[in-house]
């Protein structure tokens, strides 16, 4: 059984919950956390060999921390 919160979201996402959450590719979500995407900081992730995954208040703070003003660059 995964842990959750009381709101029945879990604590801890695999790499594919947090592309379902992002709405983006597994694929891009490895570029965010390996650094690879240019104008956001990488996202934090725990490593387990070669497993990953992703805290959801890490990921909430990294959404809060990547969001832009709106001004063009």
């Amino acid at each position: 059984m995964a842990n959750t919160t009381a709101s029945a979201l879990p604590v801890v996402l695999t790499v594919i919950e947090a592309a379902r959450e992002l709405r983006c590719s597994k694929a891009h979500v490895h570029n965010l956390i390996n650094g690879k995407v240019r104008g956001v900081r990488p996202l934090p992730c725990l490593r387990l060999g070669r497993r990953r995954l992703i805290l959801r208040a890490s990921l909430d703070e990294w959404i809060i921390a990547s969001q832009h003003d709106g001004s063009v660059l």
